[in-house]
């Protein structure tokens, strides 16, 4: 990794930097600037840090315990270019998810082992890889287990009085929602997360400013909303209500067949969350898309924290190595990174 003392870098701009949007910006429901159009980058919250992704490029930033930024940037090659099956709508989006996760496990481990100090002998020490896989496997299967096992299983316990398929799907999705949004809630109250979650809103701010072409620095990122249309909180709230409805034909079987049901499900909804997030991210100017996204950006409240200014600097030195080698004729190909985790 790089390091970078003090402040983010700033990239080359190849836009005029003078925050205009192409007329008066859009205010989020917290009254702060959001862009109107999506750029191609993504990012995700790690420790102490930023992953921010671009078409051919992605990089992570991190805050070490010295008080430097240190800056990781590694090529990408999207799978979605690797085969013409991966680009067709729905299964592009589970593609995308796939991708997204293996980039977002990667610079999770490369920003936990930025906070690992030396051993004795000066050298650096860094989690094993067989840390990381079990951490992987017990991450999936308490999403699963929690969000679409326990659900239908409940239900499954009441399935007798409620008589009919519509009442059995209709109360398994709303305590499949009730459980991820008392999950979300608990998880924001745990103090451990709430610099990640600081993180999180200064991932949001700095790829809404690159979105307005604004000047890319601390004090412009912060005028921006840290909550952002294509959140990937947004996105999950999507996969629990869309859940509901593709669940509901499938009917009353038996109870061994509804859990198989909801597991082999998941990428059918997935997919499908992937194309109405993106959707929505396109069409953020109508005044109904925003009030049918309204749910998920409240959510958000949950998932981000305001930043200060030192992690603004975080974000943007993550996202500045990435505009730093990413082709111009990509950044303004009309391609987008659908999810903003």
């Amino acid at each position: 990794m790089s390091p970078i003392a003090g402040s983010a870098q700033q990239a080359p701009q190849t836009t005029p930097s003078n925050g205009s949007t192409g007329g008066d910006p859009l205010r989020m429901p917290d009254g702060a600037l959001v862009a109107k159009r999506d750029a191609p980058v993504g990012g995700q919250a790690v420790l102490e840090g930023v992953m921010m992704r671009g078409i051919s490029t992605w990089a992570v930033a991190v805050r070490t315990p010295e008080g430097q930024i240190e800056v990781e940037s590694e090529p990408l090659t999207p799978w979605a270019k690797r085969h013409r099956l991966y680009r067709v709508p729905i299964v592009r989006g589970v593609v995308a998810l796939a991708e997204s996760m293996k980039i977002g496990f990667r610079a999770l481990a490369i920003s936990a082992n930025a906070q690992i100090e030396d051993d004795e002998d000066g050298e650096p020490e860094e989690i094993g890889g067989w840390v990381w896989g079990l951490t992987i496997a017990f991450s999936l299967v308490l999403a699963i287990g929690l969000f679409f096992v326990v659900p239908v299983g409940l239900t499954s316990l009441i399935k007798g009085q409620l008589g009919s398929p519509f009442l059995f799907w209709l109360v398994e999705g709303l305590l499949r929602t009730a459980i991820f949004i008392a999950y979300i809630w608990a998880i924001s109250k745990m103090p451990d997360l709430r610099r990640t979650f600081e993180y999180h809103g200064a991932e949001h701010k700095t790829i809404s400013c690159y979105e307005a072409e604004d000047e890319l620095t601390p004090e412009r990122a912060k005028l921006y909303s840290r909550l952002h249309p294509r959140c990937g909180t947004s996105f999950l709230l999507i996969v629990m209500v869309l859940a509901i409805f593709i669940f509901a034909p499938l009917g009353l079987p038996a109870w061994y067949w509804l859990v198989i049901s909801r597991i082999v499900g998941i990428p059918v909804i997935a997919g499908l969350s992937y194309e109405v997030i993106k959707w929505a991210g396109k069409n953020r100017r109508k005044a109904w898309v925003r009030g049918v996204m309204w749910p998920g950006l409240m959510l958000q409240n949950l998932t981000t924290r305001e930043p200060d200014l030192d992690q603004l600097a975080v974000a943007i030195a993550s996202l500045n190595a990435v505009l730093a080698r990413e082709k111009p004729e990509d950044l303004h190909s009309g391609q987008t990174i659908e999810i903003v985790a």
